[in-house]
């Protein structure tokens, strides 16, 4: 039995040459909108950045929406998504959609000047940042100061 998590929506797109079908994601990309709906990690953040380099080659002068929904995760994976938002010319409009919590959040707050949105009834969390470090003590004290 197919579990329904796993199912991505299928959309067919006509036009003058036929009709074409799209997975969902290639579909909203294609309308320049990139939607983060997992926890963030190295995978998701791979992903994300890819599909924002990608629009920005695309056309560095068109805004890329966008929405968020995510309850935070790698510090690290999201400051990759983060940096590639601020070194692409084409302007990040972001989109609380559902929950946006720790890292989800700082990617909220890292949009454009005047493009950060909040649906209705989106929920906005916030925490200081927090980690962990073990091995050698030098190792530690660099670890703390990146935080």
């Amino acid at each position: 039995m197919m579990n329904p998590m796993n199912v991505i929506p299928m959309v067919i797109d006509s036009s003058s040459r036929g009709e074409r079908a799209y997975d969902i994601y290639s579909l909203l990309l294609k309308e320049r909108i990139v939607f983060l709906g997992t926890p963030i990690n190295d995978q998701v953040a791979n992903l994300i950045v890819a599909q924002l380099l990608y629009l920005n080659g695309d056309d560095p002068n068109q805004p890329i929406n966008m929405y968020i929904n995510s309850p935070g995760g790698s510090i690290y994976a999201g400051l990759a998504i983060y940096d590639t938002m601020q070194m692409i010319t084409a302007p990040v409009a972001t989109y609380a959609v559902g929950v946006t919590a720790s890292m989800g959040t700082v990617l909220l707050a890292s949009g454009a000047k005047g493009k950060r949105y909040a649906l209705p009834h989106a929920t906005i969390h916030m925490h200081p940042a927090s980690s962990g470090a073990q091995g050698y003590t030098e190792d530690v004290r660099i670890a703390f100061r990146e935080q």
